[in-house]
């Protein structure tokens, strides 16, 4: 009698320890982790703001849904605005893709600008402006003290075919304007919806 007992035991603890095993194992499989999958999925995080150089030339194309505005101009060269957020301090951040459909490398010539103080800034969008047709301003673009842009310098130029990343930074319209048309060398005007910061 003892020993039916102890073999109806061993087998309930035998089926526990298997129905525990196998929820675990269902559980490890469902996906639902701590979501490090679905962030590996997800769309990349913006460029870093530096003043980055041609390296990030063979980086890929935002979709074209994710863009704010898109425009081509200049024998071929595609501007795209992904993003445009005011930030504290009173500036606002543009950034986005320049991909080169023309036939040589593309050096950023005329993106410079014409300022005698942006001299220093070759190869770079130093020359970009914001435009408020509603407030009836422009916005030149922020620089250091030493006369630095504070915006993406295309070192090495972008290869024919590539797309580089890019950002410019600019003193931040009246908290009511929440559209202004980004400029940059011959480029149509950009118009893009400025959001708030996280």
């Amino acid at each position: 009698m003892d020993f039916r007992h102890t073999m109806k035991g061993r087998r309930a603890l035998s089926a526990v320890a298997i129905t525990a095993g196998l929820l675990l194992t269902v559980a490890g499989c469902g996906g639902g982790g701590d979501g490090e999958s679905e962030k590996e999925g997800s769309t990349p995080s913006a460029p870093a703001k530096s003043s980055g150089n041609g390296d990030a030339s063979d980086s890929k194309e935002p979709a074209a849904d994710s863009a704010l505005a898109e425009v081509k101009g200049e024998n071929g060269l595609t501007l795209a605005v992904t993003s445009a957020k005011r930030a504290e301090g009173g500036f606002v951040t543009v950034e986005g893709t320049v991909t080169n459909n023309t036939d040589n490398i593309w050096i950023a010539g005329n993106w410079r600008g014409d300022e005698r103080e942006l001299a220093k800034n070759g190869a770079s969008i130093a020359g970009a402006t914001l435009i408020d047709q509603k407030g009836k301003k422009k916005y030149f673009i922020l620089r250091d003290t030493s006369g630095r842009c504070l915006c993406t310098q295309f070192s090495g130029g972008v290869q024919q075919g590539a797309t580089a990343t890019w950002f410019a930074q600019f003193p931040a319209p009246p908290a009511d304007t929440t559209q202004v048309d980004f400029l940059v060398g011959s480029m149509p005007p950009a118009t893009i919806e400025l959001s708030e910061g996280e």
